[in-house]
């Protein structure tokens, strides 16, 4: 089949992976995927700057009429993309004012599959700036049922999408996934080297450092653990780092805590084979997250809320160790103190990966099915 894909991300960081490792996998399958997208040529390198753009130059109302206003330039691009390649089915990663897929849809009645990852509207009310919240509702509402099918990436997130009028039998739950290099065996003795972890019990993080995220109890646990050979080693950068720097400082655990900064991606695989224990301190109630299944793949004992969310991919005492509220520290000494109950873990989490096939191969061929579906519906 050939699939045209509509996105609005210009970023380098997880979107890009998703969008980038759904549709290698595609082609990997045989099918032709044709990118309609902001940007034509290969994504960037990840580096301290590709969180930032027009979102913190720009007031919230200005900001969001702009993302709206982008709607009919990608629209008429989407449109001469369809027309000159005629695909057999549309693919849009939801974006919140982004209605270039489903005004298409609606001219041309091409199939439409939409990639739903969070519930922007009030994702961005509570994190982020949103200035016209009832206008952002509406606008999600509307995307969402203008799809065919829509792939929440959590069973907590299609009850957003439910909620929304979207029907059940237009809802499919696709769990994010992890690719090749992750399944693979990595010697951690280098990346352990290269930052000074050897003999250490390393406490690993991977991903963009946000303040929600929760590791300055990471921290502060390094500072109250009787035990001196802890380490916290966080690979990647945000605006949080500065602030976790400081109280690393503060609480005499500086040379405890490691930042390796942005890490590529040819490179992260070998940098989760340096953890001997994986964290996900916090997560927010709808998210699939990339990290979680690139531990698990990796034979990692997993530390993560005991969120509905979580729970629809781990379960506590057999594949992962889940904390409830307050629960975070009891949890992560549990661990720490025992080491079969850190292999067993480990080794039951990259089992169920495997099991479950949590792989972008796996999602593609799950698209690739609901596009069949689809495609021989229309015809």
């Amino acid at each position: 089949m050939k699939f045209l894909y509509s996105h609005r991300t210009r970023a380098a960081d997880g979107q890009r992976v998703h969008i980038s490792a759904l549709t290698h996998a595609l082609e990997a399958r045989g099918h032709e995927v044709v990118m309609c997208g902001p940007d034509a040529e290969p994504a960037r390198k990840l580096d301290a700057s590709s969180q930032r753009g027009l979102t913190g130059l720009l007031p919230a109302p200005v900001y969001e009429c702009a993302e709206y206003g982008y709607s009919f330039p990608a629209h008429r691009r989407l449109s001469a993309a369809a027309a000159q390649s005629a695909p057999d089915i549309l693919y849009e990663r939801y974006n919140l004012f982004f209605h270039a897929g489903g005004w298409l849809k609606r001219k041309t009645g091409l199939p439409f599959i939409l990639e739903v990852n969070a519930p922007l509207a009030a994702e961005r009310a509570e994190h982020g700036n949103l200035f016209f919240k009832g206008w952002a509702r509406a606008s999600e509402r509307a995307i969402w049922r203008e799809a065919d099918i829509v792939l929440p990436v959590t069973n907590a997130l299609a009850e957003y999408v439910r909620a929304a009028g979207v029907p059940e039998a237009r809802i499919q739950v696709i769990q994010n996934g992890v690719d090749d290099d992750f399944l693979a065996s990595h010697d951690p003795a280098s990346v352990r080297a290269q930052y000074g972890l050897e003999g250490k019990l390393v406490l690993g993080f991977t991903g963009f450092v946000r303040e929600w995220h929760g590791l300055d109890r990471a921290v502060r646990f390094l500072a109250q653990a009787p035990r001196d050979d802890l380490h916290l080693f966080i690979v990647g950068d945000g605006p949080a780092r500065a602030g976790l720097e400081r109280l690393a400082s503060e609480l005499g655990v500086a040379g405890r805590v490691t930042f390796a900064g942005v890490v590529q991606r040819e490179a992260m695989a070998a940098h989760v084979a340096a953890f001997d224990i994986a964290l996900q301190p916090a997560v927010v109630p709808y998210a699939s997250p990339l990290k979680l299944f690139e531990y698990m793949a990796q034979g990692k004992p997993v530390i993560a809320p005991e969120s509905a969310n979580i729970r629809e991919v781990l379960t506590s005492g057999e594949d992962g160790l889940l904390f409830g509220v307050g629960g975070f520290e009891g949890a992560l000494a549990a661990l720490i103190d025992d080491a079969d109950l850190r292999a067993r873990l480990g080794a039951a989490a990259a089992e169920k990966v495997k099991r479950r096939d949590y792989t972008w191969a796996g999602n593609a061929r799950r698209v690739e099915e609901i596009a069949e579906r689809l495609k021989d519906a229309a015809a």
